[in-house]
């Protein structure tokens, strides 16, 4: 068995919005947890953390140091800022390494399809990761599917098509699609690009029709006709001075 990864972290005091000063610092908020052991605030210097939770990600086991003392954990439950992107928190749960457990592991299809290769489909992804149960150590860091013999529109790959290593169970339903070929251009997207070209053509007709009618005609002196008066204001002027 490979020797895991560590991570040594302090014990952290600084809690609710004041963490935006360690932020600042370089430092990461965290904690850990599990089974037997109290939540505690910990914080981690984040470029380190970054450096290990990209090789590492959420299914790969690492050795956390707090106090002197080892926990195999997992990294889970990541905070990401939705603008920067830069990692907010991170939580590391003790496991047992003698009990099963359940996570999600990624699924990366690989090789490019004969019907995309042919230029007759696009190949469609619909299922990103699947829920797996298995020893900590055991937990695979990805599974891949390769999808280079699709050749026609419509078929498939699943979940059964998974292969997965000693020990892993795969709970996800077998039936489940992991990706497929579709259509270039679906038929769904054809009907309503025809529909939509159907009613512009009737709005057109009807708007020709209805010139030609009132073509001529003159209105009584000032009916149907704006104020021109300088006092009239447009809507988002008068929101402007509402506001």
């Amino acid at each position: 068995m490979p020797q895991r990864e560590k991570l040594t972290v302090e014990k952290r005091t600084v809690l609710g919005k004041n963490v935006k000063r360690m932020r600042k610092q370089g430092l990461l908020p965290a904690n850990i947890y599990g089974k037997g052991l109290e939540s505690t605030s910990v914080q981690v210097p984040t470029k380190e953390f970054e450096a290990l939770f990209k090789e590492v990600g959420e299914t790969g086991l690492i050795d956390v140091v707090l106090d002197g003392q080892s926990h195999p954990v997992l990294i889970k439950n990541i905070q990401i800022a939705s603008v920067t992107r830069k990692i907010l928190h991170a939580e590391f749960y003790q496991v047992n390494l003698k009990e099963k457990i359940k996570a999600m592991i990624p699924v990366e299809v690989v090789g490019e399809p004969k019907a995309v290769t042919d230029k007759l489909g696009l190949l469609l992804q619909t299922l990103s990761e699947v829920e797996v149960e298995a020893l900590p150590e055991d937990l695979p860091e990805k599974f891949e599917l390769n999808v280079e013999h699709l050749a026609t529109i419509d078929e498939q790959v699943t979940v059964a098509d998974l292969k997965a290593p000693q020990g892993v169970e795969i709970l996800t339903e077998a039936e489940q699609v992991v990706a497929k070929i579709s259509e270039l251009v679906s038929k769904e997207a054809e009907a309503d690009a025809a529909a939509a070209e159907a009613a512009a053509t009737a709005a057109s007709t009807e708007g020709e029709a209805t010139a030609e009618s009132a073509e001529g005609v003159s209105s009584p002196e000032g009916e149907g006709e704006k104020p021109a008066s300088g006092d009239e204001k447009t809507k988002e002027e008068s929101k402007s001075e509402e506001k």
